[in-house]
């Protein structure tokens, strides 16, 4: 792997290239990848970035995890008191990331990438900034990725709902695992910076006009109150013809993949290089996850 600092419009941008094992001099699929941490935390170095990146990488697949300019910090449970302006707002974190892709675009030689099989993804709040890079590429008319993965996203300005089985589960957990909704509607405002820009699709895609979007693949964590926005976005994702699959890691919660020791953890990277790698017409892999969307790789139950 190789840290590199790129061009961005609001300044360098720190970013991680694992180049795909196994490539013998060819083209290997690749994957912009994006970590979590509620849009104010999270790094390069945390699992969710390296262990992810390297997994995939000896799997086929070359990955630039990017390190995006973060929001001001916040405690993810407090709700009250002001909103401090020591970070970066939208859009500059998104920027960052359409920076990120478009470069790694320009520089697939060199990068030892597929051009055409870039695909962006990203998990928690790096996978909100995936699913609204591929929107504003799409109404930009620019290239857009090959296919989007999200693990856990995020993607609503207001959390939905939980199904009354996903509410069953979070009543069993811990406070302290809990995304209560004001908590996340905090965290999503102090990513936007201002209650208007909640309401712009190219910072929540959820709730917003998704035809026209790459295949993608959505999975969620078990007991996670923020499945009900993956849950949610799988379905408006579905109703605008987008070819969708989401899967459920059974017996997980928020995060899993930033605890490489869990078995759902290394099961999730099984099924995410899976999917990456399968013929495009033929994106709904089998898992060893458990299918939540009926048009995924098995019916809802």
């Amino acid at each position: 792997m190789t840290d590199r600092l790129i061009p961005g419009p609001h300044g360098s941008i720190p970013v991680r290239i694992y180049p795909a094992q196994g490539a013998d001099g060819g083209s290997a699929p690749g994957l912009v990848w994006l970590h979590g941490g509620g849009f104010s935390s999270g790094d390069l170095d945390m699992p969710e970035a390296d262990w992810v990146a390297g997994q995939l990488a000896a799997r086929g697949i070359g990955v630039v995890s990017v390190f995006y300019r973060l929001a001001p910090p916040l405690a993810f449970n407090q709700v009250g008191g002001p909103l401090s302006h020591d970070g970066a707002h939208f859009p500059v974190p998104s920027d960052d990331v359409l920076a990120a892709f478009n470069w790694t675009l320009t520089y697939a030689d060199e990068l030892g990438l597929d051009r055409e099989s870039i695909s962006i993804g990203g998990a928690s709040a790096g996978a909100a900034l995936a699913a609204s890079a591929a929107v504003r590429l799409r109404d930009a008319g620019q290239h857009t990725p090959y296919r989007v993965l999200l693990a856990y996203p995020t993607v609503h300005a207001v959390l939905p709902e939980p199904s009354p089985e996903l509410a069953a589960k979070l009543d069993g957990l811990p406070e302290e695992s809990r995304f209560r909704p004001d908590a996340v509607a905090r965290m999503n405002l102090n990513y936007a910076g201002n209650p208007a820009n909640l309401a712009d699709p190219h910072a929540f895609p959820g709730s917003h006009e998704l035809s026209g979007l790459p295949p993608t693949l959505i999975l969620n964590s078990d007991r996670d109150s923020l499945r009900s926005s993956g849950e949610a976005y799988a379905s408006e994702l579905r109703a605008a013809g987008v070819d969708i699959t989401c899967l459920r890691e059974d017996g997980t919660i928020h995060g899993h993949l930033n605890t490489p020791a869990h078995p759902g953890a290394l099961a999730s990277l099984t099924t995410m290089a899976a999917w990456l790698l399968s013929p495009l017409n033929n994106t709904r892999v089998g898992s060893t996850a458990e299918s939540y969307a009926p048009s995924s790789s098995k019916e809802a139950s």
